[in-house]
């Protein structure tokens, strides 16, 4: 069943309701009928996923461990030695997974995760060389290549998704560590997008290398909790999303030395009494969203379409939703998103990860204390 309600500010929203659905049943989208198969459950709260060239898969459990998961999606009963320790606590724990762009030739796969330290935690980042033989699968040589600082005692908006971006950087999204005045000092790593070469250092080009005051980490700031980013297939330009408080969830196009507002500007307001956070929407030298949704959604995990095995679908861009537990499928033209459907509302649970696997499929995670891994594949008309 499809519900189409009024347009907001010229774009259609569709709802299209599926239910609780059975592993196998058709599901009948507005340009796709499909069907969502279970591959693995009893994840733990799982993460992130990515896809390893032998066609197993890596998912991360928030706890701290790191599965592999055979071509079938049967996970191997023992996590991947050699990981980092993690500061499981609140939001945070062992959070996404990114495979060096020259994996096949040097092994190199990075972790984010909220790591202890003098202050509390805060969001790092790892890497470690891939090892697969007789004694089993591990990460030998393990660096920490980034240290989010100061460390706070807080509990949640550690981020993290990490993207190498065509320019061979790797781009590390950040949280605010629940304190929203940290998103705009400079001197502060919080509430940042940061640009690392592969091994931690700091690239010459970046936007405030060199300026007194300001970490040369950043590559952006004014972000409260970013927990999608993917590279636009034809721009190569690096998108996120990140919560709102209550309303003002935002997609963002994230570009060099640009101020995204947070908590200058926001769509959302206040948790409970409802007041104005910040001088309101806009802002003269702040940017505004691509896209936002009040009420939010809690968006998690970001994937755009380019596969062969939905042709309805090329082009647009998926969006995990925690809160109304769905899959969001947005339609674009340039920056622009022109129609949204909602599919698979309440009918597997929250969804935190959303990858296009080098099958042409779209996979899913949800975050729950027995997640599982979904796949999304077409069915027969």
């Amino acid at each position: 069943m499809t519900l189409k309600f009024a347009m907001r500010a010229g774009l259609a929203l569709v709802l299209t309701l599926a239910g609780p659905v059975a592993a196998q049943q058709a599901v009948h989208s507005e340009r796709a009928r499909f069907r969502v198969v279970t591959l693995a459950a009893g994840l733990e709260h799982p993460w992130s996923l990515a896809f390893l060239p032998d066609g197993r898969m890596l998912v991360s459990e928030r706890p701290g461990r790191l599965r592999v998961l055979g071509r079938d999606g049967r996970p191997d009963p023992r996590p991947v030695a050699g990981t980092p320790p993690v500061a499981a606590v609140g939001q945070g724990g062992l959070l996404d997974i990114a495979l060096h762009p020259r994996f096949a030739d040097n092994g190199w796969i990075y972790l984010s995760y909220a790591g202890a330290g003098p202050g509390g935690a805060g969001t790092e980042v790892a890497r470690g060389r891939w090892v697969s033989d007789a004694r089993g699968d591990r990460l030998e040589d393990l660096r920490v290549i980034y240290r989010q600082q100061p460390k706070s005692g807080a509990g949640v908006h550690f981020g993290s998704r990490l993207v190498f971006g065509r320019d061979g950087m790797l781009y590390v999204t950040q949280g605010d560590r629940g304190d929203m005045a940290r998103a705009q000092q400079r001197g502060d790593l919080a509430g940042k997008v940061v640009r690392l070469r592969d091994d931690g250092g700091v690239p010459d080009d970046n936007p405030w290398a060199g300026r007194a005051g300001t970490r040369p980490e950043i590559f952006s700031l004014g972000h409260r909790s970013m927990q999608g980013a993917a590279l636009h297939p034809a721009t190569g330009e690096l998108w996120t999303h990140e919560h709102g408080p209550q309303g003002g969830d935002e997609i963002n196009v994230v570009r060099a030395g640009r101020n995204y507002g947070w908590p200058v500007i926001t769509y959302g307001v206040n948790y409970g009494i409802g007041t104005r956070i910040g001088v309101g929407t806009a802002q003269p030298g702040l940017e505004q969203p691509v896209h936002q949704w009040t009420p939010s959604i809690a968006p998690s995990g970001m994937a755009f379409y380019t596969g062969e095995r939905f042709p309805g679908w090329r082009g647009n861009l998926f969006v995990g939703a925690l809160k109304y537990r769905m899959l969001v499928r947005l339609e674009l033209d340039g920056e622009r998103v022109v129609h949204e459907e909602r599919l698979l509302k309440d009918a597997y649970g929250r969804i935190r990860d959303v990858r296009q696997g080098p099958d042409g499929l779209l996979y899913l995670l949800t975050d729950e204390a027995e997640g599982r891994l979904l796949r999304i594949e077409p069915a027969a008309h």
